[in-house]
């Protein structure tokens, strides 16, 4: 992107600034223009302030005071970069590391179905309840991420988060009764509900945010790219399909010094605090009364935003996890396919997202996320036709890939609409409740369509996509127009 480019998209509080202590406290007393212009030289990016005077701006000493704001509550709508502060590449990579682990582990299941359901002497419904235990999970996790965020902070959360996921992992890798293994689902919901919450805010907090938040969830179908190929190479090779998860329990263990290391002492670090209420004794009260906490939740659920946000990743995540997990069966069933060789349509249907994540999603930020989340729709209902009604593997296969490849931007587009339109105060709270209605979608969707497979058949998936696509779009429509931003 050329710098002409970047410069049109950024918003207008790209250019805001928090002036170095000294400097408020001179330009407070009353400094002169010259001074003020000083003073600004010795800011951060200097390459960008120094060439901007006072006299520029068109202000002067009060202008300038006026700009500093007098309580770090004020610095709220400051954007941060992933260059500034210096440890925001860190957190940046954290959260690619653990959107990766959380891909790897979405999209594992899929290729191991089977392998499941011979090891126990299960069928479909019964295997699909581990689907259902993640968003119990998730819908559980939603209940205290943000209050717990708020008292602890984001790295002992990450803390928290990171030690669920290694004890989930660590039960499913020695092939315990199959009421473990979907226990062990339900904690690791529990985990990757909070590091998802914690990460997407994050991001959503940074400049460039539809980027940020594209890489973020580009390493999260990188991770559900490559996990079906390792999945499907270890069952080739005669593994139980619990082995898999120690490569999920090695990351988890890397990611539970990492992440937590990156986000340590973030609160005090950043310029964008944690959205806590405005003094120490209202945030005693909000932790300690449990009338107050519910009063808080209905407000997040009465938010217009935050419940048509809800709905709409109920829908997307429902369809994107639907055709993750029952594609191969359709194929197989319906278009005779050879399960070793249509078994890594699920990697090409990750792939397509992961590279609509890292590509389109810049291009969603310049032409408008709200237009193009509708036309990304479009084209995926029209090509779930297709894979429906068109009797060919490889035009199937094709299909599906690019098919993933355009809902790819669609989650951190809407991500990115939601921050606008909601409270920054109750951004923890919504994002955490919407990403949990989602993955109940990602949970009741593959569910339901395994559930009417074994009475109609696997071509139930794509009425049902198509009808979450149709809904996608609907709630898309209902959401509310986000207020432009002030100079």
């Amino acid at each position: 992107m050329s710098s002409s480019t970047l410069t049109s998209t950024i918003e207008p509080e790209t250019f805001a600034f928090s002036l170095p202590a000294e400097s408020k406290k001179s330009i407070q007393h009353g400094s002169s223009d010259s001074e003020a212009a000083i003073q600004m030289e010795n800011l951060p990016n200097r390459s960008v302030v120094s060439s901007i005077s006072a006299s520029e701006f068109g202000a002067n000493a009060n202008n300038l005071q006026s700009l500093s704001p007098s309580s770090p509550t004020a610095l709220v709508d400051q954007k941060e970069t992933i260059w500034n502060p210096y440890k925001n590449r860190f957190r940046v990579l954290g959260c690619c590391f653990t959107g990766f682990a959380n891909g790897m582990n979405d999209a594992a299941p899929g290729a191991l179905i089977a392998s499941i359901e011979r090891d126990y002497h299960i069928n479909y419904g019964t295997v699909s309840t581990i689907f259902v235990c993640t968003a119990l999970g998730f819908i559980t996790a939603a209940f205290f991420v943000s209050t717990t965020s708020q008292k602890f902070g984001r790295a002992k959360c990450l803390i928290v988060s990171e030690a669920l996921l290694t004890l989930g992992y660590t039960t499913i890798v020695t092939s315990p009764p199959f009421p473990m293994v979907v226990l062990s689902f339900f904690i690791l919901g529990v985990g990757m509900a909070i590091n998802l919450a914690i990460s997407q805010v994050f991001c959503a907090t940074l400049a460039n945010n539809t980027a940020m938040i594209g890489l973020y969830q580009g390493s999260y179908g990188i991770g559900g790219t490559i996990a079906p190929l390792i999945a499907t190479a270890m069952i080739s090779h005669g593994y139980p399909w619990s082995r898999f998860y120690i490569i999920e329990l090695g990351l988890a263990i890397f990611n539970l010094f990492f992440s937590p290391w990156a986000f340590w002492n973030y609160e005090t670090e950043s310029d964008h605090p944690l959205p806590a209420p405005t003094s120490e004794h209202d945030n005693t009260r909000i932790n300690s009364d449990a009338k107050r906490r519910w009063k808080s939740f209905k407000t997040v659920i009465s938010n217009k935003p935050t419940v048509l946000g809800a709905c709409f990743m109920f829908a997307y995540q429902g369809a994107e996890v639907a055709i993750s997990g029952w594609i191969i069966s359709f194929l197989v069933q319906f278009r005779h396919g050879d399960p070793s060789k249509v078994g890594y349509v699920t990697s090409g249907f990750w792939a397509g997202i992961t590279l609509g994540r890292f590509t389109l999603s810049f291009l969603a930020h310049r032409i408008g996320e709200r237009f193009f989340v509708f036309i990304a729709t479009a084209f995926a209902l029209i090509l779930e036709l297709l894979i429906w009604f068109v009797p060919s593997i490889p035009g199937d296969s094709v299909a599906v890939a690019i098919s993933g490849f355009f809902l790819g931007p669609v989650s951190p587009c809407s991500i990115h609409l939601y921050q606008r339109l909601i409270p920054q105060k109750m951004q923890i709270s919504s994002l955490s409740l919407i990403g949990s209605v989602g993955s109940s979608g990602g949970a009741i969707a593959p569910f339901m369509t395994g559930m009417l497979a074994q009475s109609a058949g696997t071509f139930v998936l794509h009425p049902i996509c198509i009808a979450l696509f149709v809904g996608m779009a609907v709630s898309w429509w209902a959401l509310p127009e986000p207020e432009k931003r002030s100079e």
